[in-house]
């Protein structure tokens, strides 16, 4: 979060990290972003790479979720023949990380009998 007190001393602009960034869709379900390296007069940038970033969005029990992730592509071509493994993997990470963040949750839940229950006043007892 950025300060008020502190607005114009914390925001600033990278002039060597700069993109052109395109936005490429099959109208269905894909989407890719170009980001071009460039140089601040807006040129090219030759020694950096152009990255590719899929994005879609898939149903959750709260609503859409929007995916994101790098496909390691050398074209626009090949990010679009990459983005389904891509994405998919990127899925599956995710629920990986739910499911662990569920078994945390659950592990600090306090249930009848545990040592946590001392000291708590449970009703019916």
């Amino acid at each position: 979060m950025i300060d008020e007190k502190n607005l114009e001393t914390e925001i600033t602009v990278d002039l060597k990290n700069l993109y052109r960034d395109e936005t490429f869709t099959d109208m269905n379900i894909a989407t890719v972003r170009r980001l071009k390296p460039i140089k601040p007069d807006g040129t090219f940038d030759k020694s950096r790479r152009t990255l590719y970033i899929g994005q879609a969005s898939i149903m959750s029990d709260s609503g859409p979720l929007p995916i994101s992730a790098v496909i390691s592509a050398n074209n626009l071509k090949q990010a679009f023949k990459r983005f389904p493994e891509t994405l998919t993997a990127e899925i599956e990470k995710i629920k990986g990380e739910l499911k662990k963040y569920q078994k945390e949750q659950e592990s600090s839940i306090v249930t009848p009998g545990s040592r946590e229950e001392s000291g708590i006043i449970i009703p019916g007892r």
